[in-house]
Protein backbone atom coordinates (compact mmCIF):
# COMPACT_ATOMS: atom_id res chain seq x y z
CA UNK A 1 0.00 0.00 0.00
CA UNK A 2 2.78 2.59 0.67
CA UNK A 3 4.88 1.69 -2.23
CA UNK A 4 1.02 2.72 -4.45
CA UNK A 5 0.63 5.70 -2.35
CA UNK A 6 4.18 6.86 -3.20
CA UNK A 7 3.26 6.09 -6.71
CA UNK A 8 -0.05 8.67 -6.51
CA UNK A 9 2.34 11.17 -4.77
CA UNK A 10 4.54 11.08 -7.61
CA UNK A 11 2.03 11.42 -9.95
CA UNK A 12 0.35 14.47 -8.48
CA UNK A 13 4.36 15.97 -7.86
CA UNK A 14 5.11 15.89 -11.72
CA UNK A 15 1.76 16.79 -13.13
CA UNK A 16 1.76 19.52 -10.52
CA UNK A 17 5.20 20.82 -11.33
CA UNK A 18 4.30 20.32 -15.18
CA UNK A 19 1.45 22.62 -14.60
CA UNK A 20 3.36 24.78 -12.85
CA UNK A 21 6.13 25.22 -15.72
CA UNK A 22 3.35 26.31 -18.16
CA UNK A 23 3.41 22.94 -20.08
CA UNK A 24 0.75 22.11 -22.73
CA UNK A 25 -2.09 19.97 -21.84
CA UNK A 26 -2.25 18.13 -25.41
CA UNK A 27 1.25 17.54 -24.70
CA UNK A 28 0.83 15.65 -21.47
CA UNK A 29 -1.82 13.96 -23.24
CA UNK A 30 -0.35 12.85 -25.89
CA UNK A 31 3.14 11.72 -24.07
CA UNK A 32 1.63 10.41 -20.64
CA UNK A 33 1.11 6.37 -22.43
CA UNK A 34 4.51 6.53 -24.83
CA UNK A 35 6.34 4.48 -21.98
CA UNK A 36 4.10 1.80 -22.56
CA UNK A 37 5.61 1.34 -25.45
CA UNK A 38 7.87 -0.53 -23.90
CA UNK A 39 5.40 -3.49 -23.75
CA UNK A 40 6.03 -4.20 -27.59
CA UNK A 41 9.02 -5.87 -25.93
CA UNK A 42 6.93 -8.98 -24.73
CA UNK A 43 7.05 -9.51 -28.62
CA UNK A 44 10.14 -10.89 -27.86
CA UNK A 45 9.51 -13.03 -24.86
CA UNK A 46 9.35 -12.52 -21.02
CA UNK A 47 12.43 -11.04 -19.87
CA UNK A 48 13.25 -9.00 -23.00
CA UNK A 49 10.02 -7.76 -22.48
CA UNK A 50 10.52 -7.16 -18.56
CA UNK A 51 13.84 -5.59 -19.30
CA UNK A 52 12.55 -3.32 -22.02
CA UNK A 53 9.78 -2.70 -19.75
CA UNK A 54 11.87 -1.93 -17.14
CA UNK A 55 13.71 0.07 -18.81
CA UNK A 56 10.70 2.36 -19.84
CA UNK A 57 9.51 2.58 -16.18
CA UNK A 58 12.38 3.40 -14.11
CA UNK A 59 12.67 6.41 -12.35
CA UNK A 60 15.80 7.40 -13.25
CA UNK A 61 15.66 8.01 -16.60
CA UNK A 62 12.92 10.47 -16.40
CA UNK A 63 14.26 11.68 -13.35
CA UNK A 64 17.74 13.16 -15.62
CA UNK A 65 15.71 13.89 -18.18
CA UNK A 66 13.76 16.51 -15.10
CA UNK A 67 17.92 17.30 -13.98
CA UNK A 68 18.63 18.27 -17.63
CA UNK A 69 15.89 19.92 -18.34
CA UNK A 70 16.18 22.46 -15.49
CA UNK A 71 20.02 22.23 -15.68
CA UNK A 72 20.27 23.39 -19.51
CA UNK A 73 16.99 25.23 -19.33
CA UNK A 74 15.79 23.02 -22.10
CA UNK A 75 11.82 23.40 -21.41
CA UNK A 76 10.76 20.34 -23.70
CA UNK A 77 13.26 17.90 -22.07
CA UNK A 78 11.35 18.99 -18.59
CA UNK A 79 8.37 18.76 -20.07
CA UNK A 80 8.88 15.07 -21.18
CA UNK A 81 10.61 14.08 -18.10
CA UNK A 82 7.81 15.15 -16.15
CA UNK A 83 5.41 13.72 -17.91
CA UNK A 84 7.28 9.80 -17.62
CA UNK A 85 7.45 10.49 -14.49
CA UNK A 86 3.79 11.22 -13.82
CA UNK A 87 3.17 8.42 -16.28
CA UNK A 88 5.05 6.15 -13.86
CA UNK A 89 3.55 7.62 -10.83
CA UNK A 90 -0.02 6.55 -12.52
CA UNK A 91 1.28 2.79 -13.10
CA UNK A 92 2.59 2.48 -9.63
CA UNK A 93 -0.62 3.83 -7.90
CA UNK A 94 -2.45 1.22 -9.88
CA UNK A 95 -0.06 -1.60 -8.75
CA UNK A 96 2.10 -2.02 -11.69
CA UNK A 97 5.42 -2.67 -10.57
CA UNK A 98 9.12 -3.24 -12.18
CA UNK A 99 8.69 -6.84 -13.72
CA UNK A 100 10.25 -10.05 -13.58
CA UNK A 101 11.52 -12.27 -15.90
CA UNK A 102 8.61 -15.11 -14.83
CA UNK A 103 5.94 -12.80 -16.53
CA UNK A 104 4.04 -9.56 -16.90
CA UNK A 105 1.88 -10.29 -13.99
CA UNK A 106 4.90 -11.11 -11.78
CA UNK A 107 6.14 -7.11 -10.42
CA UNK A 108 8.21 -6.16 -7.50
CA UNK A 109 4.99 -4.85 -5.65
CA UNK A 110 3.87 -8.40 -6.01
CA UNK A 111 1.42 -11.07 -8.40
CA UNK A 112 -0.98 -9.15 -10.20
CA UNK A 113 -3.99 -10.34 -12.43
CA UNK A 114 -3.84 -14.07 -13.81
CA UNK A 115 -0.57 -14.88 -11.79
CA UNK A 116 -2.07 -13.35 -8.56
CA UNK A 117 -5.17 -16.23 -9.27
CA UNK A 118 -2.43 -18.48 -10.09
CA UNK A 119 -0.85 -18.16 -6.56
Amino acid sequence: MLLRLEGLSVLIAASAAYAWQGGSWWLFAALFFVPDLSMLGYLGGRKAGAMLYNVGHWYVLPLACVAWGVSGQATQVLATGLVWAAHIGFDRALGYGLKYGEGFGFSHLGAMGKAQREA
